[in-house]
């Protein structure tokens, strides 16, 4: 995709779910505050390129949610504020989408809305209802993904945390992926279950082979 079909790409998101959510106005500045946050060159990962490819994937899926604009906002803000010291990203990222969203005159029940699909992409619980489910399956489709684009992932993931030693990094890692591994399933939603279980679970063995050894909890960040 060209940089004007991505610029379009976010646009059409984020016209899409801004009008539907109620907010005043067409949301112009907040969303090039947006991007510019997704773009801060401290990022390797959460990047406007997984905000592309959390965009890309809902976008067909938008049926299945009982808010759609809830859920692509959400989607949106998730790493919006995102500071790999730090635990409390998801969080921040939250509170900022709560406080906008309610200055742009969105309904209180929608902002909380909102604000509890953020929450749920720390990963540290298994999703329940239909949105939560699908933002989660989102924001984790990555790991089904190509060989090839997984694999670029994990080498992102590893330069967010170059500041830790390799055998640190290893450890937590090994962690991370094997938990995700253990979910039956991994993903919730149907659709998503279908094109992404069987590759994501390839993926993640064949990460976990190259770490070495397996783990079965879980203390880190996707």
């Amino acid at each position: 995709m060209t940089g004007a079909e991505t610029h379009a790409a976010f646009a059409r998101s984020w016209r899409r779910c801004w009008r539907a959510s109620g907010a005043r106005g067409d949301g112009e500045p907040l969303m090039q505050r947006l991007l510019a946050a997704w773009a801060e060159p401290h990022r390797r990962y959460h990047t406007l390129q997984h905000l592309d490819e959390c965009l890309a994937t809902v976008e067909p899926h938008l049926g299945l949610a009982q808010h759609p604009a809830e859920v692509e906002l959400a989607l949106w803000f998730h790493d919006a504020i995102y500071e790999v010291a730090r635990k409390d990203s998801e969080e921040r990222s939250a509170a900022w989408a709560a406080q906008v969203l309610h200055d742009a005159g969105v309904e209180t029940t929608a902002v909380e809305r909102v604000r509890a699909l953020i929450l749920a992409t720390r990963h540290d619980a298994v999703p329940v209802g239909t949105d939560e489910q699908l933002v989660v399956d989102v924001d984790l489709a990555i790991l089904g993904t190509p060989r090839e684009r997984f694999d670029e992932y994990e080498r992102q993931v590893r330069d967010e945390y170059r500041w830790v030693p390799g055998f640190l990094f290893r450890r937590k890692r090994r962690e991370v992926l094997a938990e995700f591994l253990a979910r039956d399933p991994l993903y919730a939603t149907a659709p998503i279950r279908a094109a992404l279980e069987s590759r994501a679970r390839e993926n993640l063995t064949h990460a976990l082979q190259r770490i070495g050894g397996s783990a079965i909890t879980r203390d880190g960040d996707a």
